[in-house]
This record gives structure tokens, sequence and C-alpha cells, in this order.
């Protein structure tokens, strides 16, 4: 098992990316923390963490707000108590509104640019204090998105805040890398999940968006699933301030 002894945090875990992280990881042998603002699945079935269990695994699920640094630091401390350490760091919760600038408001701005960048902030930021203070030569994978490298229409919110996961996570790799701390990111293209529901079921933009990959298909969660583990074994260990974009070739073109 690639994962083996490891406890992992994956923020947004109840659903979509998130969730097949977590059942990839336990899959592995890790122990998971599953942070999420909502604990029921958004997606239909059997929550993550009691799957998980039922599977022979181990995991606990903690509410959290991404956004909040005292949640963040709660959210530690009690991954910490369960099982006294923190391996690796996965920070996946994000949200998306599609609007255009002039149409989109100061809240609307604040609200993406609060959970997609400041949310990776503060997760980083507990998570590099408690690897620094247990001497953790640990991993920690951003998720940004293929609107970091290329503009995404109706997007300049969630294009700014992939943006600046993508600048974070290279300057904290620089920062961290004497400390044996592997800081990477994963960008995804368009994958199917909760996200991008209300574009797959509009057939024009469905059809565009597979036609504008090279694979001639969208991706599924269990594609950045298996890019998220590559980055959390010490498979990658002398990978760091990487950015591994997994969209079937789009921004290829």
């Amino acid at each position: 098992m690639r994962l083996k002894d490891k406890v992992g945090i994956v923020t947004g875990g109840s659903s979509g990316i998130g969730r097949e992280i977590c059942l990839k990881f336990a899959e592995e042998g890790a122990k998971v923390v599953n942070a999420d603002v909502r604990k029921e699945p958004r997606e239909g079935g059997e929550p993550v963490t009691e799957l998980i269990r039922n599977n022979g695994g181990d995991a606990i699920y903690i509410e959290t707000d991404v956004t909040k640094k005292e949640s963040v630091k709660q959210l530690v401390n009690r991954a910490i108590e369960e099982f006294g350490k923190i391996d690796i760091l996965v920070n996946n919760a994000g949200v998306y509104y599609p609007k255009p600038l002039h149409e989109s408001s100061e809240d609307d701005w604040d609200k993406i640019i609060d959970v997609n960048l400041k949310g990776t902030y503060n997760c980083n930021k507990q998570m590099i204090k408690h690897m620094l203070d247990k001497d953790i030569e640990g991993k920690i994978v951003n998720i940004a998105s293929i609107a970091s490298i290329v503009g995404w229409e109706n997007s300049p919110a969630y294009c700014a805040s992939k943006g600046g996961v993508l600048a974070l996570t290279r300057e904290l790799a620089l920062d961290y890398a004497k400390k044996g701390i592997n800081i990477n990111a994963i960008s995804p293209g368009v994958i199917k999940t909760q996200m991008t529901k209300a574009f797959r079921e509009d057939e024009e933009m469905h059809n565009y968006m597979k036609q504008s990959t090279p694979y001639k298909r969208l991706g599924e969660p269990k594609d950045i699933a298996h890019a998220a583990l590559y980055l959390a074994s010490e498979e990658s260990n002398f990978v760091n301030g990487a950015n591994l974009v997994v969209d079937g070739g789009w921004t290829t073109q």
C-alpha cells in the first residue's frame, strides 16, 4: 500500500473529486480525515467516512469552514487528537459561480476568493506549522484548475482564485523544500462533478467541452484521485512546486 501508516486530510471530501481522493487514499492504507463544510453527501450515496469504515479503513469527518482560520485550527487539532499526526493535506474545497465581471457583485468575488484562495492559504499555514513542529516531511497538494492557465469564459473570480493557488503553491514549495515538505498543485480540466453539472446538462456546451478535449471525453473524479495519490506518495519525493495538469490534453491546444 502506497500510503500505509499515513494520515491525510482532504478538504471538500464529501463529494466529487474530494470524495474520490478520500476513497483512493483509504484504499492505499491512509487514515483519512474528510474536512467539509457540509456533512451530507451532495451527490447521493453513503457518506464517505462510513463507506471507508465499512470497507475496513479508518476515517473521520470534521466539519470545517476553510475560510475561517479558527475552524482550520480546530480541524488540525482534532485530526492530531484522533490520529496523532498529519502527513498529507489535499486542499480540494472550492466554489464556482459563473458570471461576467460587469454583472458580478463584490460579494460574488469575495466568496470565491475566500473559499478557493484564502481557504488554501489557511489550510497550508496550519498544516505547515504542524509539519515543522513535528519534523514531518509531509505532502501538500493544492487543487488548482486549468482556469489557472487559460481564460475561462464568465469566470473572472474563479480564474483569479485558481491562478493565485498556483502562484502560492510555487512560492511555498520554494520556502519549505529545505524542510522536506513537498508542495504541489493539480490542475483538473472539466471533470464530471456537481460543479460542472449545469454545463454538462446543456447539450451544446457538453459537446463543446468534449470536442475541446483531445481524448473526446470529460474527466472522471478518479482521474484526479490518481494524480493526488502520486503527489501524496513517496513516488513524488523529488517533485516540488509542480503543476500536474490532468485535462485530457485541453491546454495543449
